[in-house]
């Protein structure tokens, strides 16, 4: 099995509300400030917040991502976290993330088992580290 036969996104747009934010690597902050041509100290003065001591983008008065707009508008340089969802490495360590994170994201795979799980989160997450 494969990550593409757990997830297919539908771009419904419920993982871009709420959820505590989206976090920011550097990469994330100059790749997507060059996208929406702006400098990264300005892009940072504009579109981020704090949390927990690292930068997320901003979210809307309705809650959603500030690039959400019925689509995701900076979706060919979405940020790393947006990049690697729903293969998080907190499934690694708890399986039942994965389930109570499928009852709001239709592109995910309810019937899997959980070492099937475990074992395309391992895959992807080691993919996305090799980028």
């Amino acid at each position: 099995m494969t990550s593409s036969d757990l997830f297919e996104c539908t771009m419904c747009g419920d993982c871009c509300n709420g959820y505590g934010g989206t976090f920011l690597t550097p990469a994330d902050i100059i790749s997507i400030s060059e996208f929406v041509t702006m400098d990264p100290i300005q892009f940072y003065e504009v579109y981020c917040v704090r949390s927990g001591g690292k930068p997320i983008l901003a979210q809307g008065d309705d809650g959603y991502c500030i690039f959400w707009d019925q689509t995701c508008r900076i979706h060919p340089v979405k940020p790393e976290m947006c990049r690697a969802w729903p293969f998080i490495e907190a499934i690694l360590k708890d399986v039942d993330i994965w389930y109570a994170m499928a009852d709001s994201c239709p592109g995910m795979r309810r019937d899997a088992t959980r070492l099937e799980i475990l074992e395309c989160v391992k895959e992807e997450l080691k993919r996305l580290k090799e980028q």
